[in-house]
């Protein structure tokens, strides 16, 4: 044990060659956008119709998808995290890179290792003291050892090479919060999605419930010669395309399940248990906290990444450095031989021997240091990646932020404009129907009054989604969980 103790603190006597690696400083940035964010956004009538305020600082809860108020939402998602694969491989991949670190640790200490050999041998008779009429029987010579060898880490090459595997460990630890952001978001929008879906589906079915009842007003007025041929022929033509719209919603509708299934971990058949997701089950959060600019690279998994990544070129560089200077190894052995085995532990039958060895490069062709000048440069490369990955990040907040303020204007001015619709179209049937007016105006009130509803219902998801897209912008609240990704650095 002592003598494990002095050569271990000998290693750590050593300097490690190489850069030290600093940790990038924030952005100094004030804020995400170049005009200020308005004190709440616009207020519209109906679903997602609430007016939102941003709240410099805020903090994000781990499990921020409760705020929209979805008991159904909230029990898919815990689903999704029990059973998604796509989560189960960035766990592992964690683990693994956990004990890859671990196993290079081990180069820090002496290896020890016994061995046991017997060999069965007849030598020529020259071999013992030159005398040729001497007869050799064979005979069994039976060895048993304890091998001890150590290499010195006085230039910091393990020491580099374990720093980078660490980094390496955290890289694949904000790569798992990346994942179960990533699935939770993915979820979430997905519901959204199927929410919009099966709103513009009840809109359509509406519409084509009018158009059915005026294409049966039309028909009698035809028999009575109220109208023309003409006009019952367009009426069945607006029946036919509101009719169409049907399937591609539909389809959509169904894909949308069959992805809300699959990120869940089941197949896409297997959807029995899955919920219908519908607007009006959705709450609008009503303050959405915005983390302040200098926090968001601490809060991003894909930023934390890009830095390890940066953290581990760094420590690939030490390592390439080591490269350059000498390797000291130290050897020892010690057991026993004899030609019998009950003789084998005896004292006299003791061996031993110790050493030392130096290797020194001193020509390699150059390869050392183009080694060395590799890992600067791929240095510089994770250093562009990392700020570019910063600058995304910001730009994805920027655009969130932006998005939430006009979502809320589009809905108000959609909402207005569904309902200005909705009473034109009122007004032309009666007027069709006491035939104060042409049936191109009711052939015209019909086709605004479905898009505006249909686009009414676009909006309304439309705030839903953004408001989910700023929670992951910001990093989903990932250091809130009760258990991030365990033996991460968090600091």
């Amino acid at each position: 044990m002592g003598l494990h103790v002095a050569l271990v603190a000998a290693a750590l006597a050593g300097c490690a060659v190489g850069p030290d690696y600093r940790r990038p400083a924030p952005p100094a940035v004030a804020s995400y956008t170049a005009e200020a964010l308005p004190a709440g956004t616009a207020t519209a009538p109906g679903v997602a119709g609430a007016t939102q305020r941003f709240v410099s600082g805020g903090d994000i809860p781990a499990r921020w998808w409760e705020l929209f108020q979805s008991r159904a939402l909230d029990r898919w998602i815990r689903e999704a995290l029990a059973n998604s694969p796509t989560l189960g491989a960035a766990e592992a991949t964690l683990r693994r890179a956990q004990e890859i670190r671990r196993a290079l640790f081990g180069d820090l200490l002496p290896s020890v290792d016994g061995s046991v050999s017997a060999s069965r041998q007849k030598p020529l008779a020259a071999s013992f003291l030159g005398e040729s009429n001497i007869q050799i029987n064979p005979f069994t010579l039976y060895n048993a050892s304890v091998n001890v060898s150590y290499t010195l880490d006085l230039f910091g090459k393990t020491r580099r090479g374990l720093e980078a595997l660490q980094a390496q460990v955290d890289y694949q630890g904000f790569q798992v919060d990346g994942a179960y952001l990533t699935l939770t978001s993915n979820i979430v929008t997905a519901a959204f999605q199927e929410a919009s879906l099966r709103g513009q589906l009840q809109a359509t079915r509406d519409i084509l419930a009018t158009q059915e009842e005026l294409l049966a007003m039309v028909e009698k007025q035809f028999e009575l010669g109220g109208v023309a041929k003409t006009d019952v022929l367009a009426q069945r033509a607006s029946l036919a395309q509101s009719r169409a719209a049907l399937p591609p919603l539909e389809k959509r509708l169904a894909q949308t399940r069959h992805l809300l299934a699959v990120l869940a971990g089941g197949f896409p058949g297997a959807t029995a248990d899955l919920p219908e997701f519908e607007l009006k089950e959705f709450r609008l959060p009503e303050e959405l906290p915005v983390s302040l600019p200098s926090s968001l690279v601490r809060q991003r998994p894909d930023i934390r990444s890009a830095e390890e990544l940066l953290h581990a070129a760094s420590a690939a560089v030490g390592v390439a450095t080591a490269n350059l200077y000498p390797q000291v190894t130290l050897s020892g052995q010690y057991g026993t031989t004899a030609i019998r085995i009950e003789d084998l532990f005896r004292p006299d039958s003791a061996v031993w021997r110790v050493g030392a060895g130096l290797l020194q490069p001193i020509f390699h062709g150059g390869a050392l240091e183009a080694n060395r000048r590799a890992e600067i440069a791929g240095f510089d490369q994770a250093a562009a990646q990392y700020r570019e990955t910063v600058l995304q990040a910001f730009r994805e907040v920027a655009d969130v932020l932006r998005a939430l303020e006009y979502d809320a204007m589009t809905l108000r001015a959609q909402s207005d404009a569904e309902a200005a619709a909705r009473d034109t179209l009122e007004i032309a049937k009666k007027q069709v129907r006491f035939g104060a007016t042409s049936y191109l105006s009711l052939l015209n009130a019909q086709r605004q009054y479905h898009l505006a509803r249909i686009l009414l219902v676009q909006a309304q998801a439309l705030r839903f989604a953004d408001t989910a897209a700023l929670f992951q912008a910001l990093g989903g609240g990932w250091w809130n969980r009760e258990n991030p990704s365990a033996g991460v650095s968090r600091q």
